[in-house]
């Protein structure tokens, strides 16, 4: 018995999501745990610190999610899995439907908890926009599960993987996309993998303040993010809206600046396990759903919040 995990790789390395996936299949008590993945790869991509025993590697860099979904299944095949897991990212969710079709497997997208197997195999999902929590029972032999970025955490050991080469037959292309590459090159931190991440809305009044919000991410080492209203009118990029009609986030501290807390936000932020609101509206809805609420203006709050920043990141 088994587990295999599939793994992306960025510069030759397994990302932040891929590590967690492999820390949660190492945590499942189910056999060794191996990794396949596809293109350059450094080492063993740092994966035998978070539970790989073996990393199964093709060389092959641009494959589309059914060649990809075709390879998983035979790596799985090969390993004698029986459950496979992925991070519910992009390719996950493009790679992990079409590995269920091909291994007749049950699955599970977006878990936040191990299985629990004391009574069958019932794994545990977030539903209608992280309102209400559902126990769905596996009752296939095979299974597929991905889980939710950062739900459950990196878990660091002192293990080593092998690497072995895989040569299976990924089969013709069917879609004209081959890969798929971030827009962002200056190393900024992709929101579904950052710790902390610093969001602000129309409260902000305009593009042109938004440096105390980028200063105050530099601080932290955090992501920026914003509402959806903030890019829709321009002020920031597509690719920093947050909320349900966004990107769904659940970082470990998310500091909300000038957004009123509208349904639709809240619903993509809500699995944060910290949340700071800053608003100058003490009616504002976003103060129902924060761990900590400052009331005042942003632009008078945020001068002292970055010199206390500094100051405990100094020390």
């Amino acid at each position: 018995m088994s587990v295999l995990v599939y793994t992306d790789l960025h510069d030759g390395k397994a990302s932040k999501g891929s590590l967690e996936a492999l820390s949660y299949a190492s945590k499942m008590n189910a056999g060794d745990v191996v990794a396949f993945c596809h293109g350059t790869l450094n080492g063993d991509g740092g994966m035998g610190a978070f539970g790989a025993t073996k990393v199964l590697h093709n060389a092959i860099e641009n494959l589309d999610a059914g060649q990809i979904a075709k390879m998983v299944a035979d790596a799985a095949s090969q390993a004698g899995a029986d459950v496979v897991v992925f991070s519910h990212d992009n390719s996950g969710k493009a790679v992990a439907p079409r590995v269920a079709v091909r291994m007749n497997a049950g699955i599970v997208a977006g878990a936040i908890s191990l299985p629990n197997t004391s009574a069958g195999y019932v794994v545990r999902k977030s539903v209608f926009s992280g309102k209400a929590m559902a126990d769905v029972s596996l009752k296939t032999s095979k299974k597929v599960i991905s889980i939710v970025p950062n739900s459950f955490g990196l878990h660091r050991t002192d293990g080593t993987a092998s690497v072995e080469a895989f040569n299976g037959d990924a089969g013709n292309s069917s879609v004209k996309v081959r890969s798929f590459k971030p827009t962002s090159t200056d190393g900024a931190i992709p929101l579904p993998e950052a710790d902390i991440v610093v969001s602000a809305g129309r409260g902000m009044k305009g593009p042109e303040n938004w440096g105390p919000i980028e200063e105050l991410a530099s601080i932290f080492g955090a992501a920026t993010a914003c509402s959806r209203p903030v890019a829709d009118i321009g002020w920031r990029p597509h690719h920093e809206h947050v909320g349900q009609t966004g990107i769904a986030i659940r970082p470990t501290l998310y500091f909300a600046i000038g957004i009123s807390g509208a349904i639709q936000h809240l619903a993509g932020v809500n699995g944060s396990k910290v949340i700071v609101v800053i608003n100058k509206d003490p009616e504002a809805p976003f103060f129902k759903a924060a761990d900590y609420g400052i009331v005042g203006d942003a632009f008078e709050v945020l001068p002292m919040l970055i010199e206390a920043a500094k100051s405990f990141k100094s020390h």
